[in-house]
């Protein structure tokens, strides 16, 4: 009787556990969720095997059969989760500026002009303004915001 052989029948249903959480150490140094199905199906079959007294051919068909199960499952979760959708502009930092409204600290002239905006100085295009004119973003053009001005609330 070899070593590995002489391991399992020591361990019995507890050797189930140790494949699991091996699976879900793979599943943390691997990318993807794809060990994290198999870690939780042999988990699932030693928890049973441990209240049960099965055969180690019925536990291995029983891994097999959770293991495909838990990863259609998986999948059919994740799918729909993943459909959410994202910030569209996450990578678009001037789209995300449309609408937001600033005061002019210089004026724009000749159709160009800057404005402050946070922490950051954008170059703007739109119709000449003297400076302290409130403005909105209406656009962007390349790295250029078009802007326009604001009527004053009443």
């Amino acid at each position: 009787m070899s070593i590995v052989e002489r391991l399992v029948l020591e361990l019995g249903p507890w050797i189930w556990w140790i494949v699991g959480l091996v699976l879900l150490g793979l599943e943390v140094l691997a990318p993807g969720t794809f060990f994290l199905w198999f870690g939780l199906a042999a988990i699932i079959v030693g928890t049973i095997a441990i209240v049960v007294d099965i055969p180690w051919q019925l536990a291995l068909v029983l891994f097999g059969v959770l293991s495909v199960a838990s990863m259609v499952a998986g999948r059919m979760v994740m799918s729909r989760k993943g459909n959410e959708g994202g910030d569209p502009n996450l990578n678009r930092r001037a789209n995300r500026l449309i609408g937001r409204e600033f005061t002019l600290s210089a004026p724009i002239g000749d159709g160009q002009g800057t404005v402050s905006v946070d922490d950051t100085v954008w170059r703007v295009s739109g119709p000449d303004c003297p400076a302290g004119t409130r403005i909105a973003i209406t656009g962007v053009d390349g790295a250029t915001l078009v802007v326009a001005p604001v009527e004053p609330r009443t």
